[in-house]
């Protein structure tokens, strides 16, 4: 009994020092990418923390990943980019004022109303489109800002961008007119 707790504890010790080496090892780059896309020491810190925790808690797969450097530093882009979602979906589109204070009760609740066909539209997006349209056009993000974090060309964005807006003006006109007959 005492060898295999004895071979339990070598086990998780040589875990630790392969995780230390291989992967605690590119926290400064890590941190550097988070702080890069997060613009704030903080929560690029807190990043990195929640990679790293979830890396060691998938460490047995690790050694299935062919470049566990580059995999840890998918996973942070990935988390900021979840943190930034995060962050500005407390901008909401509602958030918006459309039109002036002297608007009738029928305006203020179709324009209610064209707010929620729009955001219904948008998210029956394909995914990049959704991303792209909802930080342009609702959280104001600047092009180049997009292509950094969707980590892609400004050109791609600004079509995907174009093809999604696109879209939801075809959509918006289909159920707009639909609704006038």
């Amino acid at each position: 009994m005492l060898y295999f707790f004895l071979c339990i504890v070598i086990k998780m010790y040589m875990q630790l020092e392969h995780f230390k080496l291989n992967i605690v090892s590119l926290r400064p780059k890590l941190f550097l990418t988070a702080f890069r896309l997060m613009q704030n020491e903080e929560d690029a810190e807190d990043v990195v923390q929640e990679t790293l925790l979830r890396l060691w808690n998938i460490r047995e797969q690790l050694d299935t990943v062919l470049n566990p450097g580059a995999f840890a530093m998918q996973m942070t882009k990935n988390n900021c980019i979840d943190r930034l979602r995060t962050q500005k979906e407390q901008t909401n589109i509602d958030d918006f004022q459309l039109g002036t204070n002297d608007e009738t009760p029928y305006l203020h609740t179709e324009r209610q109303d064209t707010v929620a066909i729009v955001q219904q539209i948008i998210e029956h997006l394909p995914e990049l489109q959704k991303i792209i349209i909802r930080m342009r056009d609702i959280e104001g993000y600047e092009l180049p800002e997009i292509a950094e974090i969707t980590e892609t060309q400004v050109s791609a964005v600004t079509m995907n961008l174009s093809r999604a807006r696109k879209k939801v003006r075809e959509q918006l006109l289909k159920i707009m007119s639909y609704e006038t007959r």
